[in-house]
């Protein structure tokens, strides 16, 4: 069923829009990754994991879980409830669970839905956590189009390098926060070159890794 529904979405994407997939090279065939994508719209989960490969889990409000039937479906697809604001740490848990089980991760580090196309400054450090506990490369996304998603829009997928999180902390359940936040600022700066330019995202991790000193 898994992959049906993934081949369906595909066609009605690249039916509704005039979709690229760039960097698709860049993903290791040989183990799980946690995709860093920015975030502009409802459409981005399944636009980013069209283009990608194998089975994905990713985090989901708990409020869509309340129906029986959405919730089924997208249990079936790979989501796991996550409440806002509480902190839980059995989240983490489950993510790293998923990793290790043959599910790639998606995550939108913003934490919100961008309303200018332009990626968020600050972004979390939850992916650079679930990195660093599970060992699991981290590769960023940028989903570029216009103002808005119309019919025929142009609309590219990019795919980043993959960033290995050994680089930049200890592999343990319990890495160094600091150590952390100088993973997150590259994701956060890699995502950004993929949708605004190299020039915008050198810019942005000067000011981050000053603010962070």
């Amino acid at each position: 069923m898994y992959y049906i529904v993934k081949f369906l979405v595909r066609l009605y994407f690249r039916i509704m829009y005039k979709l690229r997939y760039e960097g698709r090279d860049n993903i290791p065939k040989d183990t799980t990754v946690i995709y860093a994508c920015n975030h502009r719209s409802y459409a981005d989960p399944p636009l980013l994991g069209t283009g990608a490969r194998g089975k994905f889990a990713f985090m989901a409000k708990e409020e869509l879980f309340q129906n029986k039937l959405f919730a089924w479906l997208i249990r079936s697809l790979g989501a796991f409830p996550v409440v806002r604001g509480k902190g839980d740490t059995g989240v983490i848990d489950t993510a790293v669970e998923r990793l290790n089980n043959g599910r790639s991760l998606m995550i939108f580090p913003e934490g919100t839905r961008s309303k200018d196309g332009k990626v968020g400054k600050k972004g979390h450090t939850g992916a650079a956590l679930i990195s660093a506990r599970s060992g699991k490369p981290i590769i960023p996304v940028g989903i570029c189009y216009g103002e808005k998603l119309k019919f025929r829009t142009p609309l590219t997928v990019k795919y980043g390098n993959p960033i290995d999180p050994a680089e930049y902390c200890e592999i343990c359940d319990a890495p160094n926060p600091r150590q952390l936040v100088k993973l997150k600022n590259r994701y956060m700066a890699d995502i950004k070159f993929l949708v605004e330019g190299e020039q915008a995202a050198a810019d942005d991790e000067k000011k981050e890794e000053a603010s962070d000193e």
